[in-house]
């Protein structure tokens, strides 16, 4: 049985089915892409006006950051297991190794499975998340991450039975997605579909993952927004001197992107 329960969105029939059991948005729109080495290059680039590789010493940066939030909500890193599933080149999978996990990936890009075998020595399978069988790693890893990636996946029930099934009871997850609870979507939705990655199958938000993680026996422990733009929220929001908008962001977890740990509870 799934998950989800999928109607026409009230306001945007045209754009989106919205689940009435968790508030995750489908985006009719999506059509598959084929995720090669190409695509990781020009997409990154496109975004961030430099390549991946001119961006590591911010990417390990962010890695290092993510890896003490785990810290500080309760994860011990040594000897614990760590899956990461779209690991890139493997600079978070890198750090994760560094400070003591069993650091595991999965990515398809060949490029990038190559760089992380032969460069730094990680454990990366190119492989689909869903070419492996949701029983093969049943409670097998204490942390799954996954970095702007599950967003991609059009068979949402699988990526999510995959991730309740392997973290372990008392384990964590930690993603970052685009959000739906945001100045863009809220204030400019025009704005929004304009601008929506044709492959971006679901939008998710903070009150659709809490829902979600719910009913999958996790409980979500922290909540940031990673993007701050005042300039985009045509609400009276946006006007706000820049210090009370990111407190209230911060308060509420409002942004474009997001993102979130949750803890797999052990009964």
């Amino acid at each position: 049985m799934s998950l989800f329960q999928f109607l026409p969105h009230k306001k945007f029939p045209d754009f989106y089915e919205e689940c009435r059991l968790t508030g995750v948005l489908r985006y009719l729109p999506a059509k598959v892409r084929e995720y090669g080495d190409s695509y990781f290059m020009e997409e990154y680039s496109n975004q961030y006006k430099k390549s991946y590789y001119e961006d590591e010493p911010n990417l390990r940066a962010m890695a290092e950051r993510r890896l003490s939030v785990l810290e500080k909500v309760g994860a011990k890193a040594e000897g614990s297991s760590l899956l990461e599933i779209g690991s890139a080149a493997g600079f978070f999978l890198d750090e994760a190794k560094k400070a003591g996990y069993l650091a595991k990936g999965l990515e398809l890009s060949p490029k990038e499975v190559e760089y992380a075998k032969a460069k730094l020595s990680l454990d990366v399978e190119k492989k689909s998340v869903l070419a492996i069988p949701t029983n093969e790693w049943k409670e097998t890893f204490d942390v799954v991450a996954a970095f702007f990636v599950i967003e991609h996946i059009e068979e949402i029930d699988g990526i999510w039975e995959r991730i309740q099934a392997w973290t372990k009871p008392g384990g964590f997850l930690y993603l970052a997605v685009p959000s739906s609870f945001g100045p863009s979507f809220q204030t400019n939705p025009s704005a929004w579909f304009a601008t929506h990655p044709s492959d971006h199958f679901f939008d998710y938000s903070v009150h659709s993952l809490k829902k979600l993680l719910s009913i999958l026996g996790f409980e979500v422990n922290y909540v940031r927004p990673m993007s701050y733009h005042s300039y985009r929220d045509l609400s009276p929001r946006g006007k706000l001197p820049e210090w009370l908008y990111r407190l209230y962001a911060n308060s509420f977890a409002y942004g474009d992107t997001i993102e979130l740990t949750a803890r797999k509870l052990k009964h």
